[in-house]
């Protein structure tokens, strides 16, 4: 595929990454271990694709084995084959991570695979041809062109699993938070995990008096509650529920970290918990801005938000990475249910196309 970072990828799209790998003659290696490399493995046996080794960086090799195969270091790699494919198995936002995976992609062929966070729907070409006026829609939708060249490199890279496309569709933390605006009063933390999103908050909202933190895997919510009282001049309400449509009670996949989800399926080692479901409307906190990331339930977090947002139009920012149908599905629907927002679409550096988010403004 020419590399194409400003526009759609060529619809009808006639071959994406896992076709690619299911023709290499070349070895294939897979960089990274975990959860990451499973769910990779699993799904190159539906293509009859079979790595021929596994590796980590040098330095965090320990003789261990993965698989079946001894876990070898890259040098070892290199000195094993002349010629061979990498994929990368594991997520990183870490600046050195980064450096070195471009070191890395500019003297070797690496792909990064495109993995769901939550579902089991992949962004693949029959997914891509499939939906391909849904996403022109959701990119039409988009307010500035930053917005729509990163849409298009972000598919492109879903397609291609290439990192220059990444390299092309990030923006500065500070300049996510320039376009959100500095006058947020009152803040909502939708999947507040451990007060992470709250501490940025705070540091980039100087007039912010009042937060409320939702965050529902319990030990998480614990390490939240730990960070909240150091907080002194600014009223902090935390809350242990998961955001939802409605007030209720549901199970809760807990991973204690990122892929703790509701109703999901995006954790392979994990552990099934009763959790009180909160309708963000329901909290009785008037917000002027409400942050939205809880993986992969945000369109039922948005509808659970409804009055607050068609009555006070605060500022928001959605979390659009979890599910293969969220660029599109999450983008559309915000735009048909709130035309008095304008779109911006973001994402902060890290692989793979993970922190894609919504900001949503009225001005």
């Amino acid at each position: 595929m020419p590399y194409r970072k400003h526009e759609m990828p060529t619809y009808p799209c006639i071959a994406d990454l896992w076709d690619r790998l299911a023709a290499e003659k070349r070895p294939i290696v897979v960089y990274g271990m975990g959860n990451g490399a499973d769910k990779l493995f699993e799904r190159l046996e539906k293509y009859g694709v079979t790595p021929s080794d596994i590796f980590a960086s040098d330095g965090f090799v320990r003789g261990h084995s993965y698989r079946g195969m001894r876990v070898l270091s890259f040098s070892e790699i290199k000195e094993k084959y002349h010629d061979f494919v990498i994929l990368l198995s594991f997520a990183s936002r870490r600046e050195e991570v980064l450096e070195l995976l471009s070191s890395i992609d500019g003297e070797h062929e690496m792909y990064i695979p495109d993995m769901p966070v939550a579902g089991e729907e992949y962004f693949d070409r029959e997914f891509y041809n499939e939906h391909y006026r849904e996403l022109c829609a959701a990119r039409d939708s988009l307010a500035d062109e930053e917005s729509r060249d990163a849409f298009c490199a972000i598919l492109n890279y879903k397609l291609t699993g290439r990192m220059r496309y990444l390299e092309d569709a990030y923006s500065e933390k500070s300049e996510l938070y320039d376009l959100i605006g500095k006058d947020t009063e009152r803040y909502l933390d939708v999947g507040a995990y451990n007060g992470d999103t709250l501490r940025e908050a705070i540091e980039h909202f100087p007039r912010l008096r009042a937060a409320v933190a939702v965050e529902p895997d319990p030990r998480t919510f614990r390490r939240l509650e730990k960070y909240v009282a150091t907080i002194g001049d600014i009223d902090v309400r935390t809350v242990n529920a998961a955001a939802w449509e409605c007030d209720g009670e549901g199970s809760f996949i807990s991973s204690s970290n990122r892929n703790s989800s509701v109703n999901s399926t995006s954790s392979y080692q994990h552990r099934d918990t009763d959790v009180v479901l909160v309708a963000p409307d329901s909290l009785g906190f008037e917000a002027d801005f409400i942050k939205y990331d809880v993986e992969g339930a945000e369109a039922e977090a948005l509808r659970g938000s409804h009055r607050m947002i068609e009555e006070g139009h605060p500022t928001l920012l959605v979390s659009l990475y979890h599910r293969s149908r969220d660029i599109f599905a999450l983008t559309n629907y915000l735009k048909e249910k709130y035309p008095f927002y304008r779109i911006y679409l973001r994402r902060t550096r890290c692989v793979p196309a993970w922190e894609i988010a919504l900001v949503l403004k009225t001005t």
